[in-house]
């Protein structure tokens, strides 16, 4: 059942900014929402609904991530949510996969901020999630990022640093970060780990080989790295993964 609300929970977000509701609400890839300290939703946006299957935001608030997510998901969220509840600290640009539908992987940038009363008491927390569509061909190669792509995908297996992207965009490395965040809308180091991750999806997906084979062919340090890394992200294990794309190791 929805969790009871206090009134200083229900209303620090109406009071305030309804014209943020609003503007939040004209962006499709964009998921808003609010949370109070219960971690019940008192605000989302239409994006936010869509994502959780649901039909309309009176299915959605005053519900938890528990009655709207799968396990593994609500817990990560609920994690997050009690970081910035205890610490009053913001969650900035948290990399996050979710599987769509279609079995593939999407990829989310998440901020979750503190809300505080005028005693200066977290209330609540406000979070969007950012959908990291992939980028036109034509965008990739106008910023200069064609080579920087086509050298993370043949280099996957070994260790890649920075300033070997950089060398490849014929720029600096503070340079790369800007033009990376402006298309992928990821610094370098979380698009490498993007394309191992989604390499490694597809193999888990549609080959048998052992979990230890596609963690070196995807440059992973070593199996149990892969599996950290992996479930961190997703919240599933390789094994895990596998299991519910319906296919099995040799």
């Amino acid at each position: 059942m929805p969790t009871t609300m206090t009134s200083e929970s229900t209303n620090f977000l109406f009071d305030c900014q309804p014209e943020l509701v609003a503007l939040y609400e004209t962006l499709v890839d964009v998921m808003f929402c609010a949370k109070n300290l219960d971690g019940a939703y008192v605000e989302v946006n239409s994006a936010f609904v869509r994502r959780t299957g649901r039909n309309s935001k009176r299915d959605v608030i005053g519900a938890q991530a528990s009655e709207l997510f799968i396990p593994e998901l609500a817990e990560r969220y609920e994690e997050q949510d009690t970081g910035v509840f205890t610490t009053g600290e913001p969650l900035t640009d948290q990399l996050e996969v979710i599987r769509r539908p279609t079995g593939e992987l999407g990829w989310y940038l998440t901020t979750k901020l503190p809300v505080r009363n005028d005693e200066g008491e977290v209330i609540g927390l406000v979070s969007v999630s950012r959908d990291l569509r992939t980028p036109s061909a034509e965008k990739i190669t106008f910023e200069g990022l064609q080579n920087v792509v086509d050298y993370v995908r043949t280099n996957l297996a070994k260790s890649i640093r920075v300033a070997e992207l950089a060398e490849q965009a014929t720029c600096s490395e503070a340079q790369l970060e800007r033009r990376m965040r402006k298309v992928f809308g990821v610094t370098p180091t979380q698009y490498i780990l993007r394309v191992r991750v989604e390499a490694a999806a597809a193999m888990l997906r549609e080959s048998t080989d052992s979990i230890a084979t596609i963690a070196a062919s995807c440059g992973f340090y070593d199996q149990p790295d892969f599996t950290r890394r992996f479930a961190r992200l997703t919240n599933e294990t390789p094994a895990q993964f596998r299991s519910r794309s319906g296919r099995q190791a040799s």
